[in-house]
């Protein structure tokens, strides 16, 4: 079958950069080994509903280059940035000052601030869509048994004067599964 020409274009810089990685740090036979031990077993991980190669790829950062890229902004706006591994849609709609935390567990603390356009207009009605893991480090999708549904995950809307304003817990670091 004929190879799409930007298909063709993206394979043959890949492999290129790959070489050259390769010359640059002398890369040893062992070591090439390992590397492809550690593809596999990330590709056996992968199933149905785990798709660890994206992981991998938030975890050396291309994911947010590529987002970077894909995704350019004007100066003084935010920048873009990745769902991540963990986002699920349809968080429910919170009021404002409400708390995410649903299991009452973690350092509560308060996030606020105002949505505002490149023009520092007030953006109101704006959706913000937030999400965090819990205070021993997990998202509620990888707890169900454990964690209410929907804990640290809401929805809010800014007021008319753009701003926005909910309880939550302080995040704690979020350690990527080992296995």
């Amino acid at each position: 079958p004929e190879t799409a020409p930007r298909l063709a274009e993206v394979m043959a810089a890949l492999v290129k950069h790959l070489h050259a990685f390769a010359k640059e740090v002398e890369l040893k036979q062992e070591e090439w080994e390992m590397a492809i031990r550690f593809l596999t077993t990330t590709g056996q991980t992968c199933s149905a509903s785990r798709q660890e190669f994206i992981l991998l790829s938030d975890i050396l950062g291309l994911s947010m280059a590529v987002d970077a890229i894909n995704n350019k902004r004007p100066p003084g706006a935010t920048e873009s940035t990745v769902l991540g591994p963990f986002y699920v849609p349809g968080a429910p709609v919170r009021a404002m000052d409400d708390s995410i935390c649903l299991d009452g567990k973690g350092e509560i603390c308060c996030f606020e601030g105002r949505v505002l356009d490149l023009d520092g207009r007030v953006v109101a009605g704006a959706c913000l869509d937030v999400w965090s893991d819990n205070a021993e480090g997990f998202y509620d999708v990888q707890q169900p048994d454990i964690q209410p549904k929907w804990n640290n995950r809401g929805r809010f809307i800014t007021g008319v004067d753009g701003s926005y304003r909910y309880v939550g817990i302080k995040p704690v670091p979020y350690v990527p599964d080992s296995r």
